[in-house]
């Protein structure tokens, strides 16, 4: 079984806005990224950029898209994939679910795991 975290309330993050929970907070060591998309949905990636040091939360949210602040790199928020140069390695993905208006992140259990 994998270790969960409830991370706060649905909302903490504004459609469009995205949240940080620290590498020391959530296990992995790594920042993780929680977004409220466009669509509704939350979305949890690896914060850092993986074309170079930057914070994804910083990005633009577009639709299930984030575009990095630093080189326009854009992360596909379902699936972690890099849709345009120059990132070309996926972010990974965290499973994020929306219980009784809370949100619980899943880190190191990939978005689509039980898809």
């Amino acid at each position: 079984m994998s270790n969960s975290l409830n991370i706060g309330s649905i909302d903490d993050i504004d459609e469009g806005e995205a949240k940080v929970i620290p590498g020391d907070e959530n296990g992995t060591g790594n920042d993780i990224a929680v977004f409220h998309a466009e669509d509704g949905n939350f979305y949890a990636l690896d914060d850092t950029c993986t074309h170079e040091e930057a914070s994804l939360a910083d990005g633009w949210i577009e639709g299930t898209e984030v575009e990095c602040p630093v080189h326009s790199a854009k992360f596909c928020l379902k699936a972690g994939t890099a849709l345009c140069m120059p990132a070309t390695i996926a972010a990974r993905t965290h499973k994020v679910e929306v219980t009784d208006d809370g949100l619980v992140l899943y880190p190191n259990v990939a978005a689509n795991a039980d898809a």
